[in-house]
């Protein structure tokens, strides 16, 4: 029987040694490339003052996080379910730079409850940001540093799906919706649900009515571009997304782009173009992206900001499994040649491992493949014989 003790909460695990070196090599190579386009790694903390950490971010985050009465303040805290809300308060209340930031990040973020089925309630989150420039050059270079990222992890993007909020903003502030009317159809629309859609813009006079009726259809390749100037009314936020859109259509073309005007995600802070990348073999999108000017506001400074995430344990499963390398397990006892030989093999990306005495045997299942053997002067590497 189990013992109860040494179970862990339902979508929390542990990750053993295999799966916890690729995705600490993953980390590192992402990491490593982030730094080659000249973004900062920052390192914000656990846990906040949910004041801080939730102001701005929508009640979608608000229900995603865990909370709890700091011992030393009495003061409500929350353990940070998204790390992208920090990086934007270090950027705009610590580092206060003038220019252009660019800032990169990872680190574990715990959910009250999973994003799906079979999905961890503690993803280990990393990613990159903009801050600093309004144009969509930063849009561009953020969209082109996540397909650099997927390709490096060997990760085959099948499609980057573009949106813009402020389509469906322009049509709700158009129709003089209430908030709670608003929230109500945003919902229908992020699922797609057509017959909800038509039911709660039945009071909605044309052409907004028909333009929300049309959005849920406005998916596809670029030619859904051209669509949608036919079928959308021609106001001014709109005019300005599509337009959007169609530059990045033709930036990135060597990408496979699709565009969605009712992908929705991240609405409630989101600002402007909206991004996310998908691949075989994963139920839901790899990476989620986009713009969210204005959020540093409440934390003192409105800084236009733009960026991208993904769940780094979900990357090092898609990413195919290369024959690792054995490890050299080195003879006993031990002696300064030995430990010179041993020293000399592992600067040139081997890994040594002392074969401490009376373990005869086991070093297969220690991850050993070869041993390192003594001939007169000379040191040999043979295949490791154990029965």
């Amino acid at each position: 029987m189990t013992n109860r003790r040494w179970l862990l909460p339902e979508a929390i695990e542990d990750v053993l040694p295999r799966d916890a070196g690729r995705i600490e090599f993953l980390r590192r190579s992402l990491l490593d490339e982030f730094s080659c386009h000249g973004y900062d790694f920052v390192i914000p903390p656990l846990l906040e003052y949910v004041e801080s950490l939730l102001t701005g971010s929508g009640h979608d985050l608000d229900l995603r996080t865990f909370k709890l009465v700091d011992q030393l303040s009495g003061r409500s805290m929350g353990v940070r379910a998204d790390i992208t809300p920090q990086v934007a308060r270090i950027d705009a209340h610590l580092l206060n730079r003038k220019g252009v930031v660019r800032l990169c990040y990872c680190g574990s973020v715990l959910h009250t409850l999973p994003a799906g089925f079979n999905a961890t309630r503690e993803p280990l989150q990393i990613g990159a940001e903009i801050y600093g420039h309004a144009g969509l050059e930063a849009d561009i270079e953020t969209i082109r540093l996540l397909a650099s990222a997927l390709s490096l992890c060997q990760i085959a993007a099948s499609r980057f799906d573009l949106g813009h909020v402020a389509v469906f903003r322009a049509l709700a502030k158009q129709a003089g919706m209430a908030p709670e009317a608003e929230e109500e159809l945003f919902g229908a629309l992020q699922g797609k649900d057509v017959p909800m859609v038509r039911e709660l813009a039945i009071d909605i006079a044309d052409p907004v009515r028909s333009a929300l009726l049309a959005l849920p259809e406005l998916y596809g390749d670029r030619r859904v571009l051209a669509r949608a100037k036919q079928v959308l009314p021609d106001l001014p936020e709109i005019r300005a997304a599509l337009s959007d859109l169609q530059r990045l259509a033709d930036a990135l073309a060597d990408l496979p782009l699709s565009f969605d005007l009712a992908d929705l995600r991240g609405y409630h802070y989101h600002s402007g173009v909206v991004f996310a990348a998908y691949c075989a073999g994963s139920p839901g999108a790899l990476a989620l992206g986009g713009r969210y000017d204005e959020f540093g506001r409440v934390y003192g400074r409105a800084r236009p900001a733009t960026g991208f995430s993904m769940d780094l344990r979900e990357l090092a499963r898609l990413s195919p499994d290369g024959a690792r390398r054995g490890a050299i397990v080195a003879p006993w006892p031990e002696d300064d040649a030995m430990h010179a030989e041993a020293q000399r093999l592992r600067g040139l990306g081997e890994r040594v491992v002392l074969g401490l005495p009376g373990h005869e045997g086991s070093w297969r299942e220690a991850g050993c493949d070869r041993m390192l053997r003594r001939n007169g002067n000379d040191w040999l590497i043979e295949s490791l014989k154990e029965d």
